[in-house]
Protein backbone atom coordinates (compact mmCIF):
# COMPACT_ATOMS: atom_id res chain seq x y z
CA UNK A 1 0.00 0.00 0.00
CA UNK A 2 0.99 3.24 -0.60
CA UNK A 3 3.12 4.65 2.32
CA UNK A 4 1.18 7.17 5.25
CA UNK A 5 2.51 10.70 5.42
CA UNK A 6 3.68 9.55 9.24
CA UNK A 7 5.69 6.86 8.07
CA UNK A 8 7.05 8.46 5.10
CA UNK A 9 10.05 9.52 7.56
CA UNK A 10 10.95 6.12 8.91
CA UNK A 11 11.40 4.93 5.15
CA UNK A 12 13.78 7.81 4.59
CA UNK A 13 15.10 7.24 7.42
CA UNK A 14 15.78 3.07 7.15
CA UNK A 15 13.85 1.95 9.81
CA UNK A 16 11.46 0.34 7.51
CA UNK A 17 11.02 -0.92 3.88
CA UNK A 18 7.70 -0.87 3.28
CA UNK A 19 3.93 -0.41 4.47
CA UNK A 20 1.99 -3.86 3.90
CA UNK A 21 -1.54 -2.67 5.42
CA UNK A 22 -3.49 -0.86 8.15
CA UNK A 23 -4.16 -3.14 10.88
CA UNK A 24 -6.29 -0.84 12.64
CA UNK A 25 -7.58 2.40 14.19
CA UNK A 26 -7.99 2.96 17.80
CA UNK A 27 -8.76 5.79 19.94
CA UNK A 28 -5.22 6.89 20.00
CA UNK A 29 -3.37 5.86 17.26
CA UNK A 30 -3.11 3.91 14.10
CA UNK A 31 -1.31 0.44 13.34
CA UNK A 32 0.17 -0.72 10.40
CA UNK A 33 2.09 -3.90 9.28
CA UNK A 34 5.51 -3.11 7.95
CA UNK A 35 8.13 -4.77 6.78
CA UNK A 36 11.64 -4.14 8.29
CA UNK A 37 14.68 -6.08 6.58
CA UNK A 38 13.55 -10.02 6.72
CA UNK A 39 10.79 -9.30 9.86
CA UNK A 40 7.13 -8.20 9.87
CA UNK A 41 6.11 -5.57 12.67
CA UNK A 42 4.06 -2.94 13.39
CA UNK A 43 4.19 0.57 13.82
CA UNK A 44 1.65 2.54 16.01
CA UNK A 45 1.34 5.89 14.61
CA UNK A 46 -0.12 8.23 17.07
CA UNK A 47 -2.67 10.73 17.05
CA UNK A 48 -2.57 14.00 17.38
CA UNK A 49 -4.20 15.04 20.65
CA UNK A 50 -7.29 16.79 18.61
CA UNK A 51 -8.36 14.14 16.95
CA UNK A 52 -8.17 11.21 20.14
CA UNK A 53 -11.07 9.90 22.01
CA UNK A 54 -9.21 8.97 25.13
CA UNK A 55 -8.05 12.20 27.44
CA UNK A 56 -5.03 12.76 28.58
CA UNK A 57 -6.88 12.92 31.95
CA UNK A 58 -4.94 14.44 35.35
CA UNK A 59 -5.16 11.34 37.11
CA UNK A 60 -2.87 9.57 34.25
CA UNK A 61 -0.66 12.42 34.28
CA UNK A 62 -0.58 12.99 37.66
CA UNK A 63 3.32 12.63 38.73
CA UNK A 64 5.01 12.31 35.54
CA UNK A 65 8.53 13.16 34.87
CA UNK A 66 9.60 15.76 32.07
CA UNK A 67 12.84 16.50 30.85
CA UNK A 68 13.33 20.18 32.19
CA UNK A 69 11.45 22.78 34.13
CA UNK A 70 10.41 24.86 31.17
CA UNK A 71 8.51 22.03 30.20
CA UNK A 72 6.82 21.70 33.08
CA UNK A 73 6.04 25.16 33.41
CA UNK A 74 4.61 25.22 29.67
CA UNK A 75 2.59 22.14 30.75
CA UNK A 76 1.26 23.86 33.01
CA UNK A 77 0.06 26.84 31.56
CA UNK A 78 -0.98 25.19 28.58
CA UNK A 79 0.96 27.02 26.01
CA UNK A 80 1.90 25.80 22.76
CA UNK A 81 5.18 24.79 23.70
CA UNK A 82 3.53 22.96 26.40
CA UNK A 83 1.06 20.89 24.76
CA UNK A 84 3.92 19.91 22.54
CA UNK A 85 5.71 18.76 25.52
CA UNK A 86 2.37 17.21 26.98
CA UNK A 87 1.95 15.13 23.56
CA UNK A 88 5.75 14.50 23.95
CA UNK A 89 5.59 12.60 26.96
CA UNK A 90 2.26 10.94 26.64
CA UNK A 91 3.64 9.43 23.93
CA UNK A 92 6.76 8.46 25.60
CA UNK A 93 5.07 6.98 28.45
CA UNK A 94 4.01 4.07 26.17
CA UNK A 95 7.66 3.30 24.90
CA UNK A 96 9.04 4.16 28.66
CA UNK A 97 6.60 1.39 29.86
CA UNK A 98 7.02 -1.40 27.11
CA UNK A 99 11.15 -1.24 27.70
CA UNK A 100 10.42 -1.42 31.16
CA UNK A 101 7.76 -4.28 31.20
CA UNK A 102 9.41 -5.85 28.70
CA UNK A 103 12.67 -5.93 30.78
CA UNK A 104 10.86 -7.09 33.60
CA UNK A 105 9.39 -10.06 31.87
CA UNK A 106 6.00 -9.29 31.46
CA UNK A 107 4.14 -10.42 28.56
CA UNK A 108 3.96 -7.15 25.98
CA UNK A 109 5.05 -6.53 22.50
CA UNK A 110 9.04 -6.16 22.45
CA UNK A 111 9.75 -2.33 21.12
CA UNK A 112 12.30 -2.09 18.20
CA UNK A 113 12.38 2.18 18.32
CA UNK A 114 10.53 4.99 18.81
CA UNK A 115 11.16 8.18 15.63
CA UNK A 116 9.06 11.10 14.82
CA UNK A 117 6.07 9.61 17.08
CA UNK A 118 6.05 6.52 15.74
CA UNK A 119 6.49 3.55 17.86
CA UNK A 120 7.89 0.35 15.87
CA UNK A 121 6.90 -2.77 17.81
CA UNK A 122 6.69 -6.80 17.47
CA UNK A 123 3.83 -7.90 15.70
CA UNK A 124 2.05 -10.00 17.88
CA UNK A 125 0.54 -13.10 15.97
CA UNK A 126 -1.65 -15.88 16.26
CA UNK A 127 -1.19 -19.92 15.48
CA UNK A 128 -1.30 -19.11 11.81
CA UNK A 129 1.30 -16.71 11.94
CA UNK A 130 -1.32 -14.03 11.33
CA UNK A 131 -1.79 -10.81 13.51
CA UNK A 132 -3.30 -12.03 16.48
CA UNK A 133 -6.90 -11.08 17.47
CA UNK A 134 -7.99 -9.32 20.43
CA UNK A 135 -9.89 -10.80 23.53
CA UNK A 136 -13.29 -9.43 22.57
CA UNK A 137 -12.99 -11.27 19.25
CA UNK A 138 -12.95 -14.40 20.63
CA UNK A 139 -15.17 -16.54 22.39
CA UNK A 140 -13.91 -19.17 25.20
CA UNK A 141 -14.82 -22.39 27.29
CA UNK A 142 -15.25 -21.96 30.69
CA UNK A 143 -11.91 -23.69 31.33
CA UNK A 144 -9.89 -21.38 28.88
CA UNK A 145 -11.59 -18.21 30.15
CA UNK A 146 -10.42 -19.71 33.65
CA UNK A 147 -6.46 -20.06 32.32
CA UNK A 148 -6.60 -17.26 30.37
CA UNK A 149 -7.90 -14.72 33.36
CA UNK A 150 -4.83 -16.55 35.82
CA UNK A 151 -2.62 -16.24 33.12
CA UNK A 152 -3.60 -12.18 32.78
CA UNK A 153 -3.60 -11.61 36.82
CA UNK A 154 -0.12 -13.21 36.71
CA UNK A 155 1.30 -10.36 33.95
CA UNK A 156 -0.92 -7.90 36.04
CA UNK A 157 1.29 -8.72 39.32
CA UNK A 158 4.19 -8.51 37.54
CA UNK A 159 3.23 -5.29 35.85
CA UNK A 160 2.86 -4.17 39.65
CA UNK A 161 5.98 -5.37 41.13
CA UNK A 162 7.73 -3.11 38.45
CA UNK A 163 6.28 -0.27 39.51
CA UNK A 164 3.64 0.13 36.58
CA UNK A 165 -0.51 -0.06 36.73
CA UNK A 166 -1.93 -0.74 32.86
CA UNK A 167 -4.70 1.94 33.93
CA UNK A 168 -7.28 1.12 31.29
CA UNK A 169 -6.81 -2.79 30.70
CA UNK A 170 -9.71 -4.65 29.25
CA UNK A 171 -10.41 -7.34 26.67
CA UNK A 172 -10.10 -4.83 24.04
CA UNK A 173 -6.22 -4.15 24.58
CA UNK A 174 -5.28 -7.91 25.03
CA UNK A 175 -4.02 -9.93 22.28
CA UNK A 176 -4.76 -13.94 22.19
CA UNK A 177 -1.30 -14.79 21.08
CA UNK A 178 -0.43 -18.71 19.85
CA UNK A 179 1.18 -18.72 23.19
CA UNK A 180 -1.59 -17.06 25.71
CA UNK A 181 -2.51 -13.17 25.85
CA UNK A 182 -0.55 -10.40 25.47
CA UNK A 183 -0.84 -7.19 26.97
CA UNK A 184 -0.65 -3.80 24.66
CA UNK A 185 -1.67 0.19 25.34
CA UNK A 186 0.17 1.60 27.51
CA UNK A 187 -0.01 5.62 27.06
CA UNK A 188 -1.84 5.81 30.43
CA UNK A 189 0.12 3.34 32.05
CA UNK A 190 0.99 5.08 35.80
CA UNK A 191 3.90 4.78 38.23
CA UNK A 192 1.62 2.61 41.35
CA UNK A 193 4.14 4.31 43.88
CA UNK A 194 4.07 8.05 42.28
CA UNK A 195 -0.05 7.72 41.22
CA UNK A 196 -2.53 8.84 43.62
CA UNK A 197 -4.73 6.73 41.78
CA UNK A 198 -2.68 3.87 41.39
CA UNK A 199 -4.98 1.44 43.24
CA UNK A 200 -7.93 2.79 42.06
CA UNK A 201 -6.76 2.07 38.32
CA UNK A 202 -5.66 -1.59 39.27
CA UNK A 203 -8.61 -2.65 40.91
CA UNK A 204 -10.66 -1.24 37.77
CA UNK A 205 -8.12 -3.45 36.15
CA UNK A 206 -8.62 -6.33 37.68
CA UNK A 207 -12.45 -6.06 37.97
CA UNK A 208 -12.00 -5.88 33.76
CA UNK A 209 -10.51 -9.21 33.73
CA UNK A 210 -12.96 -10.79 36.07
CA UNK A 211 -15.83 -9.13 34.57
CA UNK A 212 -15.09 -10.28 30.88
CA UNK A 213 -14.06 -13.92 31.71
CA UNK A 214 -16.82 -13.97 33.96
CA UNK A 215 -18.83 -14.10 30.69
CA UNK A 216 -17.59 -17.68 30.14
CA UNK A 217 -16.74 -18.50 33.96
CA UNK A 218 -19.40 -17.01 36.56
CA UNK A 219 -17.43 -18.25 39.11
CA UNK A 220 -15.02 -15.46 38.65
CA UNK A 221 -17.54 -13.08 39.31
CA UNK A 222 -17.17 -12.56 42.71
CA UNK A 223 -13.55 -12.81 43.23
CA UNK A 224 -11.71 -10.19 45.06
CA UNK A 225 -8.51 -10.79 43.41
CA UNK A 226 -7.84 -6.65 42.76
CA UNK A 227 -7.77 -5.66 46.36
CA UNK A 228 -5.71 -8.48 47.43
CA UNK A 229 -3.05 -7.62 45.32
CA UNK A 230 -3.07 -4.33 46.22
CA UNK A 231 -2.84 -5.33 49.68
CA UNK A 232 -0.12 -7.30 49.43
CA UNK A 233 1.66 -4.47 47.05
CA UNK A 234 1.11 -2.24 50.44
CA UNK A 235 2.68 -4.45 52.93
CA UNK A 236 5.66 -5.38 50.89
CA UNK A 237 4.79 -8.67 50.06
CA UNK A 238 3.70 -8.97 46.52
CA UNK A 239 6.36 -11.09 44.21
CA UNK A 240 5.89 -12.69 40.64
CA UNK A 241 5.58 -15.81 41.85
CA UNK A 242 2.84 -15.32 44.60
CA UNK A 243 -0.25 -17.47 44.70
CA UNK A 244 -3.47 -15.80 44.89
CA UNK A 245 -6.86 -16.83 46.16
CA UNK A 246 -9.41 -14.20 44.95
CA UNK A 247 -10.67 -13.81 49.06
CA UNK A 248 -10.27 -10.92 50.38
CA UNK A 249 -11.07 -9.34 54.40
CA UNK A 250 -12.66 -5.91 53.82
CA UNK A 251 -11.79 -3.36 56.38
CA UNK A 252 -14.78 -2.37 58.31
CA UNK A 253 -13.36 1.09 59.14
CA UNK A 254 -15.75 4.37 57.84
CA UNK A 255 -15.98 4.45 53.79
CA UNK A 256 -14.44 7.35 52.29
CA UNK A 257 -17.57 8.50 50.18
CA UNK A 258 -15.97 10.27 47.91
CA UNK A 259 -14.14 7.62 46.79
CA UNK A 260 -16.95 5.66 45.96
CA UNK A 261 -18.16 8.15 43.95
CA UNK A 262 -15.72 8.65 42.47
CA UNK A 263 -15.65 4.72 41.79
CA UNK A 264 -18.87 4.81 40.48
CA UNK A 265 -18.19 7.97 38.08
CA UNK A 266 -15.07 5.84 36.85
CA UNK A 267 -17.18 2.79 36.18
CA UNK A 268 -19.90 4.42 34.36
CA UNK A 269 -17.28 6.19 31.90
CA UNK A 270 -15.46 2.92 31.31
CA UNK A 271 -19.37 1.75 30.71
CA UNK A 272 -19.68 4.29 28.28
CA UNK A 273 -16.00 3.96 26.30
CA UNK A 274 -16.67 0.17 26.14
CA UNK A 275 -19.63 0.70 24.06
CA UNK A 276 -18.21 3.31 22.15
CA UNK A 277 -15.66 1.22 21.29
CA UNK A 278 -17.91 -1.85 20.01
CA UNK A 279 -20.04 0.98 17.88
CA UNK A 280 -16.30 1.38 16.32
CA UNK A 281 -15.90 -2.41 16.14
CA UNK A 282 -19.18 -2.87 14.24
Amino acid sequence: MKPPKRLQSLIEEGLIDSVVRQLMSGKEAMVYVVRCGDETRCAKVYKEATERSFRQAVDYTENRRVKNTRQARAMAKGTRYGRQAQEAAWQSAEVDALYRLAAAGVRVPRPHNFHDGVLLMELVTDAHGDAAPRLNDVAFTPEEARRHHAALLAEVVRMLCAGVVHGDLSEFNILLAADGPVIIDLPQAVDAAGNNHASRMLLRDVSNLSGYFGRYAPELLPTDFGPEIWDLYQRGMLHPDVVLTGRFDRSTAAVDLGSVLREIDDARAAEAARRQRLQTVV
